[in-house]
């Protein structure tokens, strides 16, 4: 950019000063031209009545020279020099030259440049001498050409100052350019050379509302993309090796046990009577085994939304009156009981009624088995204000850690993890999986949970006649 700027200045101003140089030497000359032959027809009407040199003549020729800085010089209609303005008179006897005298015959002006007898160039012109029609001879004007040439001299000098000037000014303007647009490219390099080495906390400082600054905006917001993509890639790997590391812990500890109940078996070391009981419980193992596939399975299929709802009017109300007959004897075993409380209105939610199950038969089997000789209350009612049904499972077991009820979602978090008590039998997937689906319904989910109290669990679906015509996205829709 410098050197072309400075190359284009200099080429410009170059060209603009010998154009302009050229028309001002032709003006400056012409103008002399014209300027001379008006003096040398003044000297003619002053001397156009004189025939002849005399003593007076020659004070008239001395002084136009003095009024006017130019010599003359008279001669007669065959050229030859009969005086000059100057004292000493050495060109007396001389002769113009026969173009010139012809020219001058003719009634024209004739120019030319004379060095002939002078000590400089100097431009001349000739007009006739004479009066009307009577032609004596010539009269010629001499102006040095020094004066001329200084002046012209004086205007390239300008010009040429005036491109040093420019040349200046534009190298100037060209360096204060070239930094303002390679200082923020520097930085986008920079920033960019640690973009590529994964450093995505640079960003590049530019203010300027120019293409360069929409580049350098673009730029950051693309970092911010990378740096959130790369912090989901870390997670995502981090949740892959926690959940292998979770589904291996799971699977070892019935496998381990199937594993040795199998040896003993087959080493004869158990008695004949007590091996219906060792195949009971390799039996339970296995449905574990089965029951943790089966919820990982689920799970995996919710996080890669690969499940679509088929979505109904579910009568809440009838579905929980079902599952709290379903779960009883369990509750029992335990010394619990399970109330269902009857809600007049009989709310309808808009759901699929199979995932809505799930949901609620995960929720009940949890309030069971932290629940011993104590109640559950299963209730739902509608909320219009709120477009949903609530649907409460309360239970008065032992209740949740406030540090804990923000991990109870987590895959393979247990809540009964450290307590005294151990329930087996869990894989730690029951509520992960309840959370994907209240989300598929576009519903919502919490707990509320006090040590020794109890846990509520509030679970909140979209209410049937508040759906407005408008069917909910499937899960795919909103992938």
């Amino acid at each position: 950019m410098l050197t072309s700027s400075i190359v284009t200045v200099l080429l410009g101003l170059c060209a603009v000063g010998l154009v302009i140089s050229l028309f001002a030497k032709a003006y400056i000359v012409d103008s002399k031209n014209d300027e001379m032959i008006r003096q040398a027809k003044q000297v003619n009407l002053a001397i156009q009545n004189q025939t002849e040199p005399s003593d007076g003549f020659k004070e008239q020729l001395r002084f136009f020279d003095q009024a006017f800085d130019s010599r003359i010089w008279i001669f007669d209609l065959n050229g030859n020099i009969v005086t000059t303005s100057s004292k000493d008179e050495v060109n007396v006897g001389k002769v113009v030259s026969t173009e010139v005298v012809n020219q001058v015959l003719h009634g024209e002006p004739a120019i030319w440049n004379q060095s002939e007898g002078f000590k400089e160039g100097m431009l001349s012109i000739a007009v006739p001498w004479g009066k009307d029609n009577d032609v004596y001879g010539g009269i010629v004007l001499h102006a040095p050409l020094k004066g001329m040439n200084e002046t012209i001299a004086q205007l390239r000098e300008t010009i040429l100052w005036v491109t040093l000037l420019g040349i200046f000014f534009s190298f100037g303007v060209s360096s204060y350019l070239s930094w303002s647009i390679t200082r923020p490219i520097q930085q986008i390099d920079k920033a960019a050379a640690k973009i590529a080495v994964g450093n995505y906390s640079e960003r590049i400082q530019i203010d300027s509302k120019d293409e360069i600054g929409e580049l350098a905006t673009t730029i950051n917001h693309m970092v911010e993309q990378l740096a959130r993509v790369d912090l989901e890639k870390r997670q995502l790997n981090q949740l892959r090796h926690d959940f292998l590391a979770n589904v291996s812990h799971e699977l070892r500890t019935p496998l381990t046990a199937m594993q040795g109940f199998l040896e003993a078996l087959q080493d004869g070391l158990i008695e004949e009577g007590a091996r219906e009981k060792y195949y009971e419980i390799l039996y339970n193992e296995t449905l574990h085994m089965n029951r943790l596939v089966d919820d990982i399975t689920d799970l995996m299929k919710l996080e890669n939304k690969e499940i679509d709802l088929v979505w109904l009017a579910v009568d809440v109300q009838a579905m929980l009156s079902k599952l709290s007959f379903k779960f009883q004897p369990e509750a029992e075993l335990r010394g619990t009981v399970i109330h269902c409380l009857v809600d007049e209105n009989s709310p309808q939610a808009h759901a699929d009624p199979d995932r809505l199950e799930q949901i609620l038969n995960n929720l009940i089997k949890n309030a069971i088995k932290f629940t011993e000789n104590g109640t559950i209350e299963l209730k739902a009612m509608a909320i219009p204000s709120e477009g949903c049904v609530l649907i409460t499972v309360t239970d008065t077991g032992i209740g949740i850690s406030p540090e804990d009820q923000g991990l109870i979602w987590e895959r393979f978090f247990k809540v009964e993890r450290g307590r005294p008590v151990k329930h087996k039998g869990s894989s730690g997937l029951g509520l992960a999986i309840v959370r994907e689906l209240v989300e598929l319904h576009n519903g919502s989910i919490r707990v509320r949970s006090e040590l020794g109290i109890g846990s509520a669990f509030e679970v909140r679906i979209p209410l049937y006649d508040s759906r407005q015509y408008v069917q909910p996205l499937s899960l795919g829709e909103r992938a």
